[in-house]
């Protein structure tokens, strides 16, 4: 019996592995978090598969499902939204299953910032303008943020952020970050990233506020800085007809010479 933990993307139904798709196919026991996880999804699980929506359930209760399956033997697809490693929730899940000595094992999938950065048909990484992304969040009543960790602290460095959980609070997120990009800093707002309901604001950090009045919801990343909105960069080396590399040795010495890769 095994505890399967599984990415389920940021919310098309056909946004999971293959390697997800089939671990649902083969468990008999499907817990799912109802509030993110499309139910599109469950049309995977097995006839006859107990299937439990987690969302109104304590912890304690969920792993009372987890040890009853694992009494009968039966392999569990614990379904979480997006990517497992981050806001996921299952590191206090975790930690009950090895205080219980319950297998499991834990399948990534698409994270949100991921299908938003889609959504903008834009690439998160441009030479020279930016080469980091910091994923973050403002404090909420479930989970503080640590003292070093604040917006201000990111800004600084002037990267890209995609501030999740956050977007109730907008109005204090751009006035916190303002000062350190500029009220011309490209932003944008993407709600439902991937959802058939999805919905993206374009503007800047200074008409963010405006652009979005009246709407403001949960389930939303907030996305600043330069690479939002930067068509003038530098193509990278990578694909230039005079780079050479390990798969295109150019040149008369190349690095890498041909029958040596």
């Amino acid at each position: 019996m095994t505890v399967h933990f599984i990415g389920a993307g940021p919310g098309a139904a056909d946004l999971i592995t293959l390697r997800g798709r089939d671990l649902i196919a083969a468990c008999p026991v499907c817990l799912y978090a109802g509030s993110l996880v499309p139910e599109a999804l469950l049309a995977h699980c097995p006839p006859g598969a107990r299937i439990v929506n987690t969302a109104p359930l304590t912890l304690d209760e969920i792993v009372a499902e987890i040890k009853a399956a694992h009494e009968k033997g039966q392999d569990v697809a614990r379904l979480h939204s997006g990517d497992l490693a981050v806001w996921s929730a299952i590191g206090e899940q975790l930690r009950r299953l090895r205080a219980e000595n319950i297998p499991y094992d834990i399948t990534p999938g698409v994270p949100a910032f991921a299908a938003a950065a889609a959504a903008l048909e834009t690439e998160l990484t441009l030479p020279e303008i930016g080469q980091s992304l910091v994923l973050t969040r403002t404090s909420g009543r479930a989970s503080p943020m640590p003292e070093n960790e604040t917006l201000e602290n990111f800004a600084r460095t002037g990267t890209t952020l995609a501030i999740h959980l956050s977007v109730h609070v907008l109005d204090e997120v751009v006035e916190r970050l303002a000062p350190y990009y500029g009220a011309d800093c490209p932003a944008a707002v993407i709600w439902r990233a991937s959802w058939p309901d999805q919905r993206i604001v374009r503007a800047t950090l200074g008409t963010l506020v405006a652009a979005t009045e009246g709407e403001r919801g949960r389930t939303a990343i907030i996305m600043v800085g330069p690479v939002l909105g930067n068509a003038d960069f530098r193509e990278s080396a990578l694909y230039a007809e005079g780079y050479d590399r390990r798969f295109r040795p150019t040149g008369a010495a190349p690095r890498f010479p041909k029958g040596t890769e």
